[in-house]
């Protein structure tokens, strides 16, 4: 028999007690975690304190049982971008995915998201509802609901027999989603977040062999706004209060860029057919309609086998405007639209925070939610993922006056243009060089930009300063990923005249026939002016806008057919006689 020394022989006594106890521990130790998302969420919270009238007393009390973090901001004021910085950890000036006309796996192919590497690291990985961008990338789950083969994230939903309701469609540049009504419902009638809460509530009401992450993706306020009538009850339209940060002149002081950015169409849309208030309580409606399903999801779990061993995490992906800055929607990086509700409540004994977390504790420190990613396998005692770009929160959960030397970026669609928020100030720096500076501990609403006052000239550097230096390039969407337009047969109807109204794209015209066509452009007379030839079996990418019509005809000239372009990218398929 082999004989060792004494300290060779406790050193492998330690080693191999220290090897055992992990193994046995670790299964057993590691926490659950709860994610939680809120669709197009602004600080229409009553925590947060956004709208006087909001009523969302199911997030409030998760807030006080937890962290509230009262400047937070998304990566991209956008869905896609921000739920795939989100669940890759990979922010967009470094994945090239900054719209949400690109495609998740074209972009990243080979990107590992939350939910595939904490199943590869002894999960149980399901979800239900919204989490990415209209897909559910069915290899990244173990399980969920509807089921994931479809890649189909919508339970069945009630919607109106006839659309629009209340909010006429103001042309073909328009979100055909635009709308809100109350709806003569139950919420089990209705449906959609209700079925999602009730199978996120199943999960959490029984035991589980492994520990579990489960993604729990409620839509609402997410458009359409329509909800069940009582929860518009909760707000009478007589009563509606316009948003705090309105103000009728606040894009004077804007630079070219911020302007060009701020009004659309929508709100003066929205204001033409007197819908503004109506638009308002449909908004505060779906949200105490989310609250609502929240409630349920949270008291499934308070009374269930899993409550004293989960992380919950409730974040939303980007804020939203009702006619602040002139804008109706989102995609700017103004803080009404890149601030977010993000709340997260640890339990005690987790390996990454022992303690857990203080109830009721808030955290003024800028945090991105790209960072959601590496806090989360952190708490879990996880390995971290290499190619994490935000930092760990986990010191804010300790503590959350704890020195922060980070700040928050929101990138826009376009690289080069981002908003960056500090603890007190925001810079928001566009392509073209044109900036804008915020004080928000005086300017909550941000009325007043700094930027070209002299005094703040230091300030406004050392905040660009911190800014991202590099941006990967944005990457388009393949041709065959885009939506596809419908084909007018000439037999059908003759092409009408182009109505074009709203800002120009492209759409990418194949042509599927044996011979080559003719592409025209129907002017507003209705008279065909010629773009050229699309040969037998190739492609033609022309730039377009909504509400335009493009003829097809033979090499004779005769009509074959015709597209309308919609409100986005797209492609057009010329198919074979």
């Amino acid at each position: 028999m082999t004989t060792y020394p004494f300290h060779v022989t406790a050193f492998i006594s330690v080693f191999l007690l220290s090897m055992f106890s992990t193994a046995s521990a670790e299964p057993s130790s590691r926490p659950n975690v709860l994610f939680i998302s809120v669709d197009d969420l602004n600080d229409w919270i009553g925590c947060l304190g956004g709208h006087p009238q909001t009523k969302t007393p199911n997030i409030d009390r998760l807030a006080a049982s937890g962290v509230l973090f009262t400047n937070a901001h998304c990566a991209a004021p956008a869905c896609n971008p921000s739920r795939t910085a989100i669940m890759t950890g990979i922010s967009p000036h470094k994945s090239g995915l900054y719209d949400n006309r690109q495609k998740m796996r074209e972009v990243l192919p080979e990107a590992e998201l939350m939910p595939k590497y904490f199943s590869r690291n002894g999960y149980w990985s399901a979800g239900s509802g919204k989490i990415l961008h209209y897909f559910i990338d069915a290899h990244s789950w173990d399980e969920y609901y509807p089921p994931k083969e479809k890649e189909d994230p919508f339970p069945r939903t009630l919607y109106p027999e006839n659309r629009p309701v209340n909010l006429p469609r103001g042309g073909p540049w328009q979100y055909v989603e635009t709308d809100w009504a109350a709806l003569d419902a139950t919420d089990e009638e209705f449906g959609g977040d209700w079925l999602v809460s009730k199978w996120i509530g199943e999960q959490l009401s029984e035991q589980h062999d492994q520990p579990f992450f489960l993604a729990c993706g409620i839509y609402r306020p997410h458009e359409p706004w329509f909800v069940p009538k009582k929860y518009f009850d909760l707000f009478p339209i007589e009563g509606i209060q316009l948003p705090l940060g309105y103000k009728e002149d606040d894009l004077d002081d804007l630079p070219p860029a911020g302007k060009k950015r701020g009004p659309n169409r929508y709100f003066a849309h929205i204001r033409e057919h007197a819908q503004w208030k109506q638009g308002i309580q449909g908004y505060l409606a779906s949200i105490a309609f989310a609250d609502a399903m929240v409630g349920r999801v949270i008291e499934a779990l308070e009374n269930g086998p899993n409550r004293d061993n989960t992380i919950v995490v409730l974040w939303s992906d980007h804020g939203w405007h009702l006619g602040e800055k002139q804008h109706w929607q989102k995609f700017t990086a103004w803080r009404v639209c890149t601030r977010v509700p993000l709340i997260v409540r640890v339990p005690q004994g987790v390996p990454g925070l022992s303690k857990g977390t203080k109830a009721g504790a808030t955290c003024s420190k800028p945090v991105n939610l790209v960072s959601l990613f590496p806090t989360l396998t952190e708490l879990a005692g996880l390995p971290t993922k290499s190619d994490n770009d935000g930092p760990s929160m986990v010191p804010l959960l300790k503590d959350p006056e704890t020195e922060w030397p980070h700040s928050s970026v929101t990138y826009l669609g376009e690289p080069g243009s981002y908003g960056l928020s500090a603890e007190r100030w925001r810079l928001i720096h566009y392509a073209n060089g044109d900036e804008e500076l915020y004080d928000n501990q005086t300017d909550r609403h941000e009325w007043t930009n700094l930027a070209a006052q002299p005094e703040h000239a230091d300030r406004l550097a050392s905040l660009r300063e911190l800014g991202p230096k590099k941006f990967a390039p944005l990457v388009q969407a393949s041709d065959e990923s885009l939506i596809q337009l419908k084909w007018h047969p000439t037999d059908n109807a003759a092409a009408p005249a182009s109505q074009p109204d709203g800002d120009s794209f492209d759409v990418v015209f194949f042509n599927s026939r044996k011979d080559p066509v003719q592409l025209s452009w129907m002017d507003r007379e209705g008279k065909p002016k010629p773009y050229g030839p699309i040969a037998a079996g190739k492609r033609k990418r022309q730039r377009t806008r909504p509400g335009a019509v493009w003829l097809i005809t033979d090499a004779a000239g005769q009509p074959l057919g015709h597209f309308v372009v919609g409100d986005r990218t797209a492609r057009a398929m010329i198919p074979m006689p």
